[in-house]
């Protein structure tokens, strides 16, 4: 029975031109060996399985060979080769730093430096994941790296470039290896499957490669784990069912759901997936990777950034045609927001139901220029008639949501500016100093008495709606001031001034770095010719003062009968 060899061995490449998805390196390093303009030292650094031993080993193979071809590559017939390709190779040295990092090894590796190749020109050490050397290994190592004999040649490789020595990096030439795209990985794939006589389907190999993300050995790997489980009959079907992964055809129907308002269907969905073993968490990444697709699949110029089947992406673009931009945009944004807080919740299920509930509601409202924030904020029914949802949750919105003491009469049929008494609305007489401002009231002014006075009067209701809205306005940029205005309710004191309370100085300086921004918008929306801002920060009547221990035990005895008769009991005193 023939020996069975993996094929990220069996298929390693021998030579540059075999090297896949690092065309502009292997290119660089081809050049230098044509032109004899050879560094003393490099670091390869990048991520695992992309070819960077690989690529030490043909460059050393390279230089050492004693009959190039035309192109640049080794010949493969000289002793030089043959001993590199049979494994007995004395000027080719690996170590692997992950066991070999002490003084010790490295202090050996020094001495091989100095004995000169037999048969080649170059001894070359290649030393793999070399970020783990220890501190005294890279020092004792400095001086041989910086000034080797003229016949050696080291090359570093590691995945953690930002642990390598500055000092190191500073005496090698840096060679950065990119992750291998999903089209060059499908490619190699079906190579080797073709070179095998493996039946394959192009969606399959598209799936694996995804798997792999950016290492052609992980791809590899998984290709030679399908092959066995499908005896050489690699299918999408089969290679999603043996890999566990959330097919996108989930991603699909839920879209679908939600573009159609069914969201029953969508929660049962969800529970579906549970049942099948998914963790909610890779649900909601894979959803929010979805919708993604579907952004970039929008347009022709950023096509090429979905890395799926040409069916696939055909699937994708009918879709996302269906899908308003605003939709996408806040559905990305409420997934995302999902994503962080999922670890974070205790009730992880109920943290991915209420986003897609919030995902399928927000598909008819309109938004912002980024489609990032509704202009209307209504909580709609979730088990009810799509005709009825509006009206009831504006209905419920407004019944509930406003405070008594700014409560909205019936409009009458003649406008008039009503004034609300300045004592129901005054802070002034906050004096604890644990007061916060989510204790402090927050009126709410219903749609109908939104319309802005004409006649330039300043009013309490006028005056409270434009400090609201100027509040929301820096929401996106600045959440801190925006909570702090949002517990504060200014004062009229004048037909032209207001002032405004608040708990801290801090929250004194930070209004009074925005007083002008919020005296011109508060004039400018409510017609004013000029308006001025007084901030006064509120005193506190409670003193505070520091017992000492015989004071506290006193006090102690005065509060406690108990502790009093012991101490008179035991004549106890406080040492």
């Amino acid at each position: 029975m023939e020996q069975y060899i993996v094929s990220a061995r069996k298929y390693r490449p021998a030579t540059f031109d075999m090297v896949v998805g690092q065309r502009a390196l292997t290119t660089t390093l081809l050049n230098s060996i044509r032109s004899g303009k050879l560094a003393h030292a490099y670091l390869f650094c990048g991520p695992r399985g992309v070819g960077k031993t690989t690529c030490a080993r043909i460059f050393a193979k390279t230089i050492n060979c004693q009959h190039l071809t035309e192109q640049g590559d080794p010949c493969g017939q000289c002793e030089s080769c043959k001993a590199f390709e049979e494994g007995r190779s004395l000027n080719i040295h690996e170590l692997d730093a992950a066991s070999n990092n002490s003084v010790d090894d490295i202090r050996e590796l020094i001495d091989q430096v100095r004995i000169p190749p037999q048969i080649g020109k170059y001894k070359v050490f290649i030393i793999d994941e070399v970020h783990m050397l220890s501190q005294a290994a890279f020092n004792a190592f400095l001086k041989t790296l910086e000034e080797p004999p003229h016949y050696v040649i080291f090359i570093l490789a590691t995945t953690e470039k930002h642990k390598i020595l500055p000092t190191i990096l500073s005496r090698c030439q840096v060679y950065d290896f990119s992750r291998i795209t999903v089209q060059n990985t499908v490619e190699h794939l079906k190579y080797v499957a073709e070179k095998e006589g493996y039946t394959v389907e192009e969606d399959a190999l598209n799936l694996i490669a995804q798997k792999a993300d950016g290492g052609m050995r992980d791809a590899l790997s998984i290709f030679d784990q399908m092959v066995s489980f499908t005896q050489g009959n690699v299918t999408y079907q089969a290679t999603l069912d043996n890999l566990n992964i959330l097919d996108a055809e989930y991603y699909f129907r839920l879209v679908d759901y939600m573009l159609s308002k069914d969201i029953d269907s969508a929660l049962l969905l969800f529970n579906e997936v549970l049942g099948k073993g998914f963790d909610g968490g890779n649900f909601i990444a894979g959803l929010a990777g979805h919708l993604r697709d579907l952004l970039v699949s929008r347009d022709a110029k950023t096509l090429p950034l979905l890395e799926v089947s040409e069916s696939q992406q055909k699937r994708y673009h009918e879709q996302a045609m269906r899908c308003k931009p605003q939709f996408l945009y806040r559905a990305i944004k409420l997934c995302n927001e999902c994503d962080l807080g999922y670890r974070q919740s205790r009730n992880k299920r109920l943290q991915v139901e209420i986003c897609l509930l919030q995902t399928a509601q927000s598909v008819d409202e309109d938004g912002d220029a980024s489609g990032l924030r509704p202009r209307k904020k209504i909580l709609k029914p979730i088990f009810s008639k799509p005709a009825a949802q509006g009206v009831a949750g504006a209905e419920t919105v407004s019944k509930k949501t406003i405070p008594a003491t700014v409560q909205p009469t019936p409009k009458p049929a003649v406008k008039t500016t009503q004034k609300i008494s300045l004592e129901a609305v005054s802070i002034r007489r906050i004096t604890n100093p644990s007061f916060t401002s989510t204790q402090t009231l927050q009126p709410v002014v219903s749609e109908d008495r939104k319309e802005r006075p004409t006649d330039g009067t300043l009013t309490t209701e006028g005056l409270i709606r434009t400090w609201q809205e100027y509040a929301s306005q820096l929401e996106t940029s600045d959440m801190v001031t925006t909570q702090r205005m949002r517990g504060i309710i200014p004062e009229m004191t004048s037909p032209s001034s207001i002032r405004v309370t608040v708990t801290n100085p801090l929250v004194e300086k930070s209004l009074m770095k925005i007083k002008p921004n919020i005296e011109a918008f508060i004039a400018e929306q409510l017609h004013l010719p000029s308006l001025s801002m007084n901030i006064e920060v509120a005193k506190s009547e409670v003193t505070m003062r520091v017992y000492n221990k015989g004071e506290q035990f006193r006090e102690m005895l005065h509060d406690s009968t108990a502790l009093a008769k012991l101490h008179e009991l035991l004549s106890l005193e406080l040492g």
